[in-house]
């Protein structure tokens, strides 16, 4: 998954996310309130802000606007936001203070939350300006994403000309898609947007259900109301545990099961899912495939302490576990996964072969290799590689299959399947510490051995298992079945 190149707009309600990390040992001998010995102290953008910063993280080009205030909070979230590479869209106003939350915690767990916060209209001068800001990143951008946290930004006015209502008229005018994170009970300022993201709790309420759990069929036909009422072409509800679910009218529900680990913190992971999709949107994948990638990213969200972004690696490695062969990779995809391990210091062994019928001689060999190194990589001949090789009734299963088998054995890291005779072109870019073959090659006649030793890595021949191999293995199955 790659998103270099893309641009997204993301307007709302910015805020700056304070931690406070404390030990906790004993009571206050003042009151029956606990000690809390502070440990460090450290602040992430939030908010709209923070579906920028998961956006910058996945490799986008991202603008933010918002407003901040005056003050030092305000200061420090735009120098966050510069440090990420993110364009600084902010309003700072004379008259409002930034938006702050901090968060008291303590071996892991929150203990108490104290929010600053203004969310009153904002003025004539102020919403001028957001517009002014907005104005040249919407007519660049690949995807418009209005993050709402009812701070203001976004606030619906008396005649209904505030910011939201203009952000939507102009992108649909351009064709760019409209991705909300919704809040309160009207959302009318949204109408016609491509995708609202309300988590239950906020979809309860737009459905004038407030404090209730909407499930099964009653949240499809309420999800077809609101989409008919404002114009949306779909809602994605997230449901914490229950995973996400994505409504579109005339079209059945795409449920999509929660995929988090152990859950360290909630925070932020709304809007992990926001950015994500959106990211997949401008990509132009289609918004099932989006909501499922969305949902992987939020699994990883989840896992992290306080409000933390995904990486694209994260997501990248998160998909690719939950594919039917994690360890089996493209050339192009294996090349982040080495730089991580050459970055370890990881030592990396590469070997390659058809490994059609797997038997002793291969299980040994990769015992060899797993003890030369920290990272083990396969070559694996494709289908018509072996065909080329061993003849037109090779190989005896096919190259998902014998990736799969091969991809199982202890200590295998990746597998790559590569469709030329030899893996020379695999070599030059894999770039093995350690070229293992068998040991009836000689060092010369090992392809890609001068390749290796020639920027100072080294070949070496594993030892044979005697009366092993897969055409010895065929040709005794095929006296069996003479017989039979």
């Amino acid at each position: 998954m790659n998103f270099e190149g893309l641009r997204v707009l993301v307007v709302g309600d910015v805020m700056l996310d304070n931690y406070v990390a404390c030990n906790v040992g004993r009571i206050s001998p003042e009151a029956p309130v606990p000690v809390a010995q502070v440990v460090r102290r450290w602040s992430v953008p939030g908010g709209a802000a923070n579906v920028a910063r998961n956006l910058a993280r996945l490799g986008l080009h991202v603008d933010v606007v918002g407003i901040v205030g005056r003050d030092a909070e305000g200061v420090n979230l735009q120098e966050l936001l510069r440090a990420q590479g993110i364009g600084d869209g902010l309003v700072r106003s004379e008259a409002r203070r930034t938006t702050a939350k901090t968060r008291i915690t303590s071996q892991g767990q929150q203990l108490l939350r104290l929010d600053e916060e203004d969310g009153s209209q904002l003025s004539a001068k102020e919403e001028a300006e957001l517009h002014e800001r907005c104005e040249s990143p919407l007519a660049a951008c690949d995807v418009l994403v209005l993050s709402d946290y009812a701070k203001g930004v976004l606030m619906r006015t008396a005649d209904d000309e505030g910011l939201c209502p203009w952000l939507v008229c102009r992108a649909r005018s351009r064709g760019v898609p409209i991705l909300v994170d919704p809040k309160g009970s009207d959302w009318t300022r949204y109408a016609g947007v491509q995708c609202v993201t309300p988590n239950s709790g906020e979809f309860a309420i737009a459905c004038g259900k407030p404090g209730t759990h909407i499930e099964g069929d009653d949240l499809v036909t309420q999800g077809a109301r609101l989409c008919v009422r404002y114009g949306f072409d779909r809602l994605l509800v997230t449901r914490g545990p229950k995973g996400v679910v994505l409504l579109e009218p005339g079209k059945d529900p795409c449920y999509v099961r929660d995929v988090s680990r152990e859950v360290a913190d909630v925070s932020g992971a709304g809007d992990t899912v926001m950015a994500t999709l959106a990211a997949c949107v401008a990509k132009g994948l289609d918004w099932e495939t989006g909501v499922r990638i969305a949902n992987a990213a939020a699994g990883v969200a989840v896992g992290k302490l306080g409000t933390a972004p995904v990486t694209l690696a994260e997501l990248n490695q998160a998909l690719r576990e939950g594919a039917e062969n994690p360890r089996l990779y493209t050339a192009e995809e294996l090349q982040d996964r080495i730089q991580e391990w050459r970055r370890a210091g990881e030592t990396i062994v590469f070997t390659n072969g058809c490994f059609d019928l797997i038997h002793p001689g291969h299980a040994s060999l990769i015992r060899q290799c797993v003890a030369l190194g920290d990272r083990l990589i396969i070559g694996l001949n494709s289908d018509a590689s072996v065909r080329r090789l061993k003849g037109p009734t090779r190989p005896v299963q096919d190259q998902q299959s014998r990736a799969q088998v091969i991809s199982a054995m202890h200590g295998v890291d990746a597998v790559v399947i590569f469709e030329e005779d030899t893996p020379l072109k695999l070599l030059e870019k894999v770039r093995p510490d350690i070229l293992v073959k068998g040991a009836d090659y000689a060092q010369s006649e090992v392809v890609g051995g001068d390749l290796v030793r020639g920027y100072g890595g080294r070949v070496h021949l594993a030892d044979l298992t005697e009366g092993c191999s897969t055409t010895g293995i065929v040709k005794r199955l095929g006296v069996r079945e003479g017989e039979d």
